[in-house]
């Protein structure tokens, strides 16, 4: 069985970012998200600033500061914040899958990587913040969850 691993690093970011959705363009400060999501406030400053620099969050200091979402919810995947925070979503030893070179009886392992990837994109890229805030995710990816093997 394939195990599809999210760093730690990406589940902050994404339960962050959700938080600043949930807000719908209040401010927050590192630490209410922080505290919500009892994520490390140092770690969280660093990806917090990752985020910034990806133009996905803006941020303003001072007493009125905080950390806002650059955009509409609706307008930022769950692969945007991915991408974000740990780069190409399916990598092979490092690198895209279009990139990997096998020969002989392995040849057809890369078509599987890029189907991988695609089949990953297909979710995340469709899933916005809007959707996890709302609690109504769209109807595909709904239906994936409905075969119990989905839950093994």
């Amino acid at each position: 069985m394939l195990d599809m691993r999210l760093s730690a690093r990406a589940d902050y970011a994404l339960r962050a970012a959700i938080e600043l959705a949930a807000a719908e363009g209040s401010h927050c400060t590192a630490d209410q998200l922080a505290r919500s999501q009892n994520i490390p406030g140092k770690f969280l400053e660093a990806i917090l600033t990752q985020l910034r620099r990806a133009g996905l969050v803006r941020s303003q200091r001072g007493p009125e500061g905080g950390f806002w979402l650059a955009k509409p919810s609706d307008e930022i995947s769950l692969a945007d914040i991915i991408r974000a925070i740990d780069g190409q979503l399916v990598g092979v030893r490092g690198v895209r899958p279009e990139q990997v070179d096998y020969t002989g009886a392995a040849e057809p392992l890369q078509t599987v990587w890029i189907a991988l990837r695609a089949n990953e994109r297909a979710i995340l890229e469709e899933v916005s913040l809007a959707h996890i805030v709302s609690g109504k995710l769209p109807e595909r990816v709904e239906n994936l969850t409905l075969d119990p093997q989905a839950w093994v």
